[in-house]
């Protein structure tokens, strides 16, 4: 199964887990399969529609999935997903 890498501030909907073991054959599936493990999560994910705030970035490797297939980028097993927020300020 895939392993996706939570950064510290999201930490804290994951039960400190900073890799959550998901499964799932691409992105959405294993973002679901997140979602579902740790609901209080999915609010910082994604927007009222369903669809992944436009802040959250997600690499496959060393590809943002944002340059390959967005959310249907396949992830295979044992694969690492990292979840980079972006940061803002001044």
């Amino acid at each position: 199964m895939p392993v996706l890498r939570i950064p510290t501030p999201l930490r804290a909907y994951t039960n400190g887990q900073a890799d959550v073991t998901v499964s799932g054959s691409n992105i959405s599936e294993a973002l679901s399969d997140l979602t579902n493990q740790y609901p209080t999560i999915k609010p910082h994910l994604f927007n009222e529609g369903g669809d992944l705030r436009p802040f959250v970035n997600l690499f496959v490797g060393e590809n943002n999935i944002k340059d390959l297939q967005g959310v249907d980028t396949p992830v295979k097993d044992g694969e690492k997903i990292m979840l980079i927020p972006s940061i803002a300020g001044g």
